[in-house]
């Protein structure tokens, strides 16, 4: 099956009226995990993760994290995918990827409690990948085989079109862009590896 490659979507934030939009964006991944049947892993993140990732009915999200120093995007992609849900890079297939990065702003208030204020918000870069190992390799409350701290208390599976009215607003531009990006890869189990 030949790698997705998704449209040029450009910038998708929210215009903030903060003084500062000198800050640089934080370089970042996302992963959206579809399963055989074409629903994409949400986890709900726990109430203490911060004004960034959760606000009220809005926890829900899809995988993501920074990049370290010298990673790779891919890289980066499958390690917070294993360090958030416990899923092994030999239990995906890669689907897709956007071709361009989707950043947001943060809100003021927000900006200036996460990360130390040391960004406007984040740059990211997005990975489809599908779930090709067994569904109950995904475990939440002992990522990285417990060798990573938990960010979710909870995960299902959900459509990919619901997922922009999950995430915390400010970031629903990015969602939006993801799932325009990759919404012809939930039929990808018909052709796709099985295990």
């Amino acid at each position: 099956m030949p790698l997705a490659r998704a449209p040029s979507y450009g910038r998708a934030a929210m215009t903030s009226p903060h003084d500062d939009l000198a800050l640089p964006y934080r370089p970042c991944v996302g992963v959206a995990l579809f399963n055989p049947a074409g629903l994409v892993f949400v986890g709900r993140r726990k109430s203490e993760a911060g004004p960034e990732h959760v606000a009220d009915g809005h926890a829900w999200q899809m995988p993501q994290g920074g990049i370290d120093e010298g990673e790779e995007p891919l890289a980066a992609a499958l390690r917070e995918l294993h360090e958030e849900t416990n899923v092994p890079a030999d239990a995906v297939t890669l689907l897709g990827e956007t071709r361009d990065w989707l950043a947001y702003d943060l809100p003021p208030d927000v900006m200036k409690q996460a990360w130390k204020g040391r960004y406007r918000g984040q740059r990211q870069k997005w990975f489809a990948f599908g779930l090709t190992g067994r569904e109950d390799v995904i475990d939440v409350e002992a990522p990285g085989g417990g060798a990573h701290k938990p960010e979710f208390d909870a995960w299902r599976w959900e459509r990919l079109e619901a997922l922009p009215g999950l995430i915390i607003p400010f970031k629903r531009p990015v969602y939006e862009g993801v799932v325009a990006a990759f919404s012809g890869l939930t039929g990808w189990h018909a052709t796709g590896p099985r295990s």
